[in-house]
């Protein structure tokens, strides 16, 4: 028989988007989303004692990247995009299932008139809209390992950039989401196998157009528009 799960929550951010997402959770902690509970599960009682959890886990699903097909290797972006690895020693979004797993901290849990019980999270490599298949609290005695070992993370190229980001093109975000926007970028959110010193990107993030350049370890931050 086969297994039948469905969303039990949807991921509201600030990007709408795949362009520009941090590649992992837990990369920007000044990004806050906020999970929105599917109308069946907006019941409080399922959310009782998560006040006592500083992290939470989430399943999802990278609901832009389901294909019918799946092989078994990829190409992991931190190594150049040339470098061919096992799917399974990957993060990657083509899997056969398309899942995601990330690490978010709680912020707070509101109820709301609208949507009910709500999670204000922390730190979310989610783009807007992606659904939640499920939520488990993190345990640090088990979820914990500081021996862990890497693989080729462990050595892949530091991406941290310096970034220009002009203080009259800076204050037209909101204050709230200048922080986040700034340690954003310095993340590179290029795709790895691009970079041409005068090409211009454009990032979509908290309803503005951020475009930027990047020449060596330096990001420029050209303009900045309302969407």
């Amino acid at each position: 028989m086969e297994a039948i799960i469905r969303p039990i929550a949807v991921m509201r951010s600030d990007f709408p988007t795949k362009f520009g997402i941090p590649r992992q959770s837990g990369l920007v902690n000044s990004l806050r989303s906020t999970i929105v509970f599917e109308p069946e599960y907006r019941n409080p009682d399922a959310l009782r004692g998560l006040e006592d959890f500083s992290h939470i886990w989430l399943i999802w699903q990278f609901s832009e990247a389901v294909r019918k097909e799946w092989t078994p290797t990829v190409r992991p972006p931190r190594l150049g995009g040339n470098t061919r690895m096992g799917v399974f020693a990957t993060r990657s979004p083509f899997r056969p299932n398309a899942l995601g797993l990330s690490c978010v901290k709680v912020i707070g849990i509101e109820q709301t008139a609208e949507n009910g019980t709500v999670i204000h999270v922390a730190g979310a490599d989610l783009m807007d809209g992606t659904p939640i298949f499920d939520i488990k609290p993190y345990i640090p005695y088990g979820d914990c390992h500081p021996d862990a070992l890497g693989g080729f993370t462990s050595t892949a190229k530091e991406y941290l950039l310096q970034v220009d980001f002009p203080q009259e093109l800076l204050e037209i975000l909101p204050k709230e989401k200048q922080e986040a926007a700034l340690e954003l970028l310095s993340h590179d959110p290029r795709p790895s196998y691009q970079e041409q010193s005068d090409r211009i990107y454009g990032l979509s993030f908290a309803g503005f157009d951020i475009r930027f350049s990047v020449d060596n370890d330096t990001l420029y931050v050209k303009e900045v528009c309302k969407l």
